[in-house]
């Protein structure tokens, strides 16, 4: 038993313990022949880092600063006295390693992964050679970066590395196997509870194996053995509960670390389930995130052949359907899609067949138009957990139907261990059989192992516990199974399944809205780039130009934006490294607009005519009056409009993530004024006026009020430098509208919020996301707050308040610590907000009108496209993916309404039909080529996507 100790206690009176000194988990030793190292900033692929000049090292010394890479020489022989025995190269070191042999990755070794050896035989044979070398590829950093006194602080530059241990063992596996009989059953006794027989037969049975052994001899260790066989051998009735356990290594593609070290955590981690597999033929392990497979395909080609030889078997097991596991709240609607067709195409391409599940287990809320992207992807199942960390309320469910905005369902799964980090431990089988929420309802559920998050993965030790409870009386039935077979089982029991209708709200990490405002800025901007690129591209191309769609390039770009919408990078929840890396990926994707290589030809009108703006005066309290036309006052008496509030933000640990109830009650109006508020244009097509404002202590903000002719809002384009720490900046807008509920702009349609605190579930979405608009209205009337680059927002009462600025100090101890601009709008309406064209102002707000010099003979009178109804917005335009000859065009019903549309297009069409998301055809969904258009029929927030076949 390694670091000393004794196999003890007993609270059966076990007759004597085991000696440490005798029973060892490891026997004979040696060192090794040579050891020595090179050291480099840079992540430098095998072949170079091996023609380095090497300099001697030691047990002992010590490696760094952080981010660094060492590489280590290890020359090693194995004695021939050995023969015939498992012998390791065990490696302890601070840092996540990689052993190299033969040129090719073959083991991860990390301390914290509980990985720190290597097996070189499992029985010394005379052919198997005894001298080889070893190469050793050290990170400077462990299993979740280097943070500087806790986890998520900001990574520690100067950390040093030490190697503890380098060593040849021999590895005495009888004694192994013995340890771990014993760790089951004494988890039995001590688990299972007096009440239960099940647990004095395991303690009794762990007493006699004591009495049994005989430490000094080996021999008798098959008997001990024995008796635990007999009671792991002792059968279930039928009705016990199944847990599918799936091994799992959740990585997350970006957070403590840089990108680049995701790559190698990739690497690492599976070459380890590799290694596994080859020695448990029943192990399986799903994997998600299409981004991940493609790294390691391009980096590690070795070990990507040897993944898709353990894919063809069933044991590696690509889940999910996306690009990697994104943010579940803020990527559009069309993002979204490109996730699951980015991702879906990949696993088609490589593996020969796409995924059936949705996997989004660590993503901070769920939209609810999910469930309509996954069906529309050929996704019917999902499972995640996250929904466990609730703040205040407690999910009902870990089994049940989700059903979106538009009424799709999906069958979804939360582990009711509420992990997916598991260790095989009897305490969590338990757990999740106890925990199950839906446990009358269906009788099987998911149980995911290995080390996640930082990467690690299964280990032997967690096989080894769960072959032991395979089918154990008293416990329940573990099965090594596939997330497939859990679903078919679900699916089986499902009748009696509770249905959950709406989002799957994330009560914590609010603060994610705001955090890191530069990233979520670059997210719209190139939504909206890729957006008009492609459009413009299409239809160059189909207007009969020389112009050449820019599919690969414009490949390149989203699936850039798809990595930087990661569950921790478009949240702001990384350090400062990816910060930088998400920044200069979003810069690279505005290069494509600003750069010039957008096709010419299109000439959009900037403003129509129609009346003027007057800018009448300043008033003596600093506002100032305007008007195009007044509908109504929209502020009640006695209050301030656009508002700045600056709050505390000192969350209790997650400090980007979070930002607590208990924020709101430190409200601290913004009122010093360092420029007094002044016209700077008096009316015509333009009036606006301008001031600046002291924020806090350190921070200014300078605003221009804009109000343009014929425009129904008023533009606030905002500038703030921020120097803050621990604050939360906020602007607010009361409104003259009485409503229960407002309502929320998310991908392809809007859900509403009540704007009160009755019950608990409702006080918990004190602070909730939105896209690009959120709206108050009551009958007749209504308040809309349009933005272009925000998401956190909140509506309580009748105040209308977007979260603009957050200043945390961990992960990233400059979160935000710049200059921002930015702009919103607020736009009071006639009627209800689909009725006052709130929807599509929102989009003129984010979707700027591109002007091109053109003569009239040069861009004659041309539309491409126009729909018949104002709740239909046709999102997007774009090359099919398969067929250069076709265009996709997508359209979503927005008002929440049933109807039909005819889409009209000067295209030339020769055939239409509408396909899934995927871009594959519906099954009977030709469509008809009439005068009138395509006919497309509508139910609340439908996404219909259809294939248009072009003329040659």
């Amino acid at each position: 038993i390694p670091g000393g100790g004794e196999v003890h206690g007993w609270t059966g009176g076990a007759s004597r313990a085991f000696p440490t000194e005798m029973i060892l988990l490891f026997g004979d030793r040696c060192p090794l022949v040579s050891l020595s190292c090179f050291q480099t900033p840079q992540r430098i692929p095998y072949d170079e880092a091996v023609r380095q000049e090497f300099r001697p090292a030691k047990v002992g010394d010590s490696f760094g600063p952080t981010w660094e890479t060492c590489w280590f020489k290890v020359e090693l022989s194995i004695p021939p006295a050995w023969a015939g025995r498992e012998v390791h190269f065990v490696w302890e070191s601070d840092g996540e390693g990689m052993v190299w042999r033969d040129a090719q990755p073959v083991q991860g070794l990390t301390k914290e992964g509980e990985k720190t050896s290597y097996i070189l035989t499992r029985s010394m044979k005379e052919p198997e050679p005894r001298s080889l070398t070893l190469y050793v590829e050290l990170a400077c950093n462990g299993l979740f970066g280097a943070g500087k006194g806790s986890m998520i602080a900001p990574p520690d530059p100067d950390r040093r590395f030490t190697l503890s241990k380098a060593e040849l063992v021999v590895f005495n596996r009888d004694v192994y196997e013995l340890l771990m009989d014993l760790e089951i059953l004494l988890d039995m006794a001590q688990l299972l509870g007096e009440e239960n027989q099940r647990s004095f037969q395991a303690l009794y049975t762990a007493n006699q194996m004591v009495n049994t052994c005989d430490v000094t001899d080996p021999s008798t260790f098959p008997a001990a053995r024995d008796l635990a066989a007999a009671i792991f051998s002792q059968r279930n009735g039928e009705s016990q509960h199944t847990i599918h356990a799936v091994g799992h290594c959740h990585i997350d593609s970006a957070w403590l670390w840089p990108y680049e070290e995701t790559i190698r955590k990739c690497a690492r981690s599976w070459v380890t389930v590799v290694r596994l597999m080859e020695c448990n033929p029943e192990l399986t392990f799903a994997c998600s995130q299409a981004q991940q497979f493609e790294w390691v395909r391009s980096c590690y080609p070795g070990l990507y052949a040897q993944i898709q030889d353990f894919v063809a078997k069933g044991q590696f097991l690509p889940v999910g359907g996306t690009w990697v596991e994104m943010d579940g709240n803020l990527p559009s609607g069309e993002s979204m899609v490109r996730q699951f067709l980015q991702g879906q195409r990949f696993f088609q391409e490589q593996f020969g067949r796409i995924c059936s599940e949705f996997w989004l287990p660590d993503t901070f809320g769920y939209s609810a138009q999910l469930p309509q992207l996954m069906r529309g992807c050929g996704i019917g199942r999902f499972l995640t957990q996250k929904l466990s960390w609730n703040l205040v309320n407690t999910f009902p469910h870990h089994t049940f139907f989700w059903e979106g905005i538009d009424g799709s369902r999906v069958l979804t799964h939360f582990p009711p261990g509420d992990s997916y980090g598991m260790h095989g431990r009897v305490e969590e089988v338990l757990k999740t059989v106890k925990n199950n929420k839906d446990k009358g309802r269906v009788n099987h559920s998911a149980f995911l192992f290995g080390f996640g998050d930082g990467g690690g993965g299964p280990t032997q030790k967690m096989l080894d516990r769960m072959k032991r409870m395979t089918d154990t009386d008293g416990l329940p039935r573990v099965q090594i199974s596939t997330p497939d077979r859990l679903f078919s089982a679900l699916e089986k029991e499902s009748s009696q399944l509770c249905t959950w209708v709406g989002e799957l709200f994330l009560e914590l990490h609010n603060g994610t809205y705001t955090t890191q405002a530069q990233i979520k800025k670059g997210n719209r901007e190139c939504e909206r780039i890729l957006h008009d690129v492609e459009v413009l591209s299409t239809l160059a191309v189909a207007r009969g130009s020389t112009f050449q769609y820019p599919a690969s390039q414009l490949q390149r770009l989203w699936r850039l934006l798809l990595l930087n919408q990661f569950h921790d990078v478009l949240p702001g929840s990384c350090i400062q490294l990816v910060v930088e890396d998400a920044l200069q990926y979003c810069a690279g994707e505005q290069g494509v607009w600003l750069g010039g290589h957008s096709p010419s030809g299109a000439l959009w009108d900037l403003l129509g005519g129609a009346a003027g703006v007057s800018v009448l005066d300043c008033q003596e309290d600093g506002s100032i009056a305007m008007e195009n036309g007044v509908i109504r006052e929209s502020v009640p008496d006695g209050c301030c409009a656009n508002q700045f509030a600056l709050f505390d933000d000192v969350p209790l640990y997650w400090d980007a993530w979070d930002v607590m109830d208990y924020h709101l009650e430190t409200r601290k109006p913004v009122t010093t004024l360092l420029k007094p508020l002044e016209i700077t244009l008096a009316g015509g097509l333009r009036g606006s006026a301008s001031f600046s404002l002291q924020i806090g202590e350190s921070s200014t903000l300078t605003q221009e009020i804009i109000l343009d002719a014929t425009c129904p809002y008023l533009r606030f384009l905002t500038q703030v430098e921020w120097k803050e720490a621990h604050k939360f900046l906020k602007v607010e807008f009361p409104v003259q509208v009485q409503s229960t509920h407002a309502t929320y702009e998310i991908q392809f349609g809007h859900l509403q919020r009540p704007t009160h605190w009755n019950t608990s579930w409702d006080w918990a979405r004190f602070e909730v996301w939105a896209h690009k608009w959120l709206d108050l209205s009551e009958h007749g009337f209504g308040v809309a707050l349009l933005n272009d680059c925000k998401y956190g927002a909140s509506a309580h009462g009748n105040v209308l308040s977007l979260s603009l600025l957050r200043a945390p100090k961990s992960p990233d101890a400059m979160a935000d610590i710049t200059h921002h601009q930015f702009t919103y709008a607020v736009m009071p309406h006639l009627g209800s907000f689909q009725e006052g064209g709130v929807i599509q102002h929102a989009y003129n707000l984010n979707f700027p009108l591109h002007t091109v010099p053109a003569s009239p003979a040069q861009c004659p009178a041309w539309s491409a496209f126009s729909i018949s109804s104002p709740a239909v917005v046709l999102e997007t335009v774009k090359q099919a993916e398969d067929r250069p000859e076709a265009v996709v065009v997508r359209l979503y019903e927005a008002h929440g309404s049933t109807l039909v549309a005819w889409l009209q297009t000067s295209l030339p069409v020769q055939e239409a039909m509408l396909c899934d998301l995927l871009e594959r055809p519906v099954a009977q969904g030709r469509l008809l080529l009439e005068q009138r258009g395509l006919r497309l029929s509508f139910t609340p927030f439908r996404v219909l996507s259809v294939l248009l076949v072009l003329r040659q």
